[in-house]
Protein backbone atom coordinates (compact mmCIF):
# COMPACT_ATOMS: atom_id res chain seq x y z
CA UNK A 1 0.00 0.00 0.00
CA UNK A 2 2.04 3.19 -1.14
CA UNK A 3 2.00 5.83 1.23
CA UNK A 4 0.12 9.12 0.82
CA UNK A 5 2.08 12.56 -0.31
CA UNK A 6 1.90 14.07 2.94
CA UNK A 7 3.32 10.62 4.80
CA UNK A 8 6.01 10.51 2.16
CA UNK A 9 7.02 14.22 3.53
CA UNK A 10 6.76 13.53 7.05
CA UNK A 11 8.14 9.80 7.35
CA UNK A 12 11.77 10.76 5.84
CA UNK A 13 12.11 13.50 8.94
CA UNK A 14 10.51 10.95 11.23
CA UNK A 15 13.36 8.31 10.93
CA UNK A 16 15.95 10.76 10.50
CA UNK A 17 15.04 12.05 14.25
CA UNK A 18 14.96 8.49 15.62
CA UNK A 19 18.05 7.40 13.40
CA UNK A 20 19.77 10.50 14.83
CA UNK A 21 19.31 9.56 18.12
CA UNK A 22 20.61 6.55 18.20
CA UNK A 23 23.89 7.22 15.90
CA UNK A 24 24.28 10.51 18.55
CA UNK A 25 24.36 7.55 21.53
CA UNK A 26 26.56 5.49 19.30
CA UNK A 27 28.94 8.43 18.52
CA UNK A 28 28.85 10.46 22.16
CA UNK A 29 26.94 7.65 24.73
CA UNK A 30 29.98 6.80 25.30
CA UNK A 31 32.10 9.76 26.36
CA UNK A 32 30.44 9.09 29.98
CA UNK A 33 32.11 5.76 30.34
CA UNK A 34 35.58 6.25 31.09
CA UNK A 35 36.73 3.17 32.37
CA UNK A 36 36.09 0.60 30.20
CA UNK A 37 38.46 -0.39 26.86
CA UNK A 38 38.03 1.44 23.48
CA UNK A 39 37.68 -1.53 21.25
CA UNK A 40 35.05 -2.30 23.57
CA UNK A 41 32.96 1.06 23.41
CA UNK A 42 33.68 0.43 19.45
CA UNK A 43 32.37 -2.18 19.21
CA UNK A 44 28.96 -1.46 21.28
CA UNK A 45 29.13 2.09 19.34
CA UNK A 46 28.78 -0.35 15.94
CA UNK A 47 25.87 -2.23 17.42
CA UNK A 48 24.38 0.97 18.24
CA UNK A 49 25.02 2.20 14.83
CA UNK A 50 23.43 -1.13 12.80
CA UNK A 51 19.74 0.22 14.37
CA UNK A 52 20.63 3.95 12.80
CA UNK A 53 21.16 2.36 9.55
CA UNK A 54 17.73 0.33 9.51
CA UNK A 55 15.96 4.16 9.86
CA UNK A 56 18.45 6.56 7.74
CA UNK A 57 17.99 3.78 4.76
CA UNK A 58 14.41 3.66 4.46
CA UNK A 59 14.82 7.64 5.76
CA UNK A 60 16.45 8.30 2.86
CA UNK A 61 14.71 5.79 0.22
CA UNK A 62 11.30 7.27 1.13
CA UNK A 63 12.49 10.90 1.23
CA UNK A 64 13.99 10.63 -2.51
CA UNK A 65 10.37 10.11 -3.46
CA UNK A 66 9.71 13.71 -2.30
CA UNK A 67 13.12 15.40 -2.05
CA UNK A 68 16.40 16.04 -3.75
CA UNK A 69 19.61 14.21 -2.00
CA UNK A 70 21.05 17.69 -1.54
CA UNK A 71 17.52 18.33 0.31
CA UNK A 72 17.84 15.68 2.12
CA UNK A 73 21.45 15.91 3.22
CA UNK A 74 20.40 19.38 4.50
CA UNK A 75 17.70 18.02 6.46
CA UNK A 76 19.93 15.27 8.20
CA UNK A 77 23.15 17.92 9.33
CA UNK A 78 20.16 20.00 11.20
CA UNK A 79 18.56 17.72 12.53
CA UNK A 80 21.78 15.81 13.51
CA UNK A 81 22.44 19.06 14.96
CA UNK A 82 18.87 19.66 17.38
CA UNK A 83 19.29 15.99 18.83
CA UNK A 84 23.08 16.47 19.37
CA UNK A 85 22.28 20.01 21.53
CA UNK A 86 19.50 17.59 23.32
CA UNK A 87 21.62 15.31 24.02
CA UNK A 88 24.58 17.04 24.74
CA UNK A 89 22.35 18.96 27.51
CA UNK A 90 20.18 16.37 28.86
CA UNK A 91 22.73 13.68 28.72
CA UNK A 92 26.12 14.91 29.04
CA UNK A 93 25.68 17.78 31.00
CA UNK A 94 26.92 20.09 28.76
CA UNK A 95 25.95 24.05 28.43
CA UNK A 96 25.11 25.33 25.18
CA UNK A 97 26.73 28.85 24.57
CA UNK A 98 25.74 31.68 22.04
CA UNK A 99 28.67 30.89 19.74
CA UNK A 100 26.87 26.92 19.69
CA UNK A 101 23.70 28.95 18.60
CA UNK A 102 25.18 31.21 15.86
CA UNK A 103 27.02 28.56 14.47
CA UNK A 104 24.21 25.80 14.64
CA UNK A 105 21.74 29.66 13.28
CA UNK A 106 24.63 29.49 10.32
CA UNK A 107 23.72 26.01 9.45
CA UNK A 108 20.36 26.09 9.22
CA UNK A 109 20.80 28.51 7.03
CA UNK A 110 22.60 27.18 4.85
CA UNK A 111 19.74 24.29 4.62
CA UNK A 112 17.48 26.79 4.05
CA UNK A 113 19.19 27.78 0.97
CA UNK A 114 19.02 24.40 -0.34
CA UNK A 115 15.32 24.01 -0.10
CA UNK A 116 14.95 27.37 -1.30
CA UNK A 117 15.93 26.09 -4.58
CA UNK A 118 17.67 28.00 -7.27
CA UNK A 119 18.01 31.52 -7.89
Amino acid sequence: MPMTPAWTAITPILLLIASNVFMTFAWYGQLKVENRPLWLMVLISWGIAFFEYWLAVPANRIGRQVYDPAALKAMQEVITLAVFAVFSVTYLGERLTLNHGIGFGFIALGAWFVFKGPF
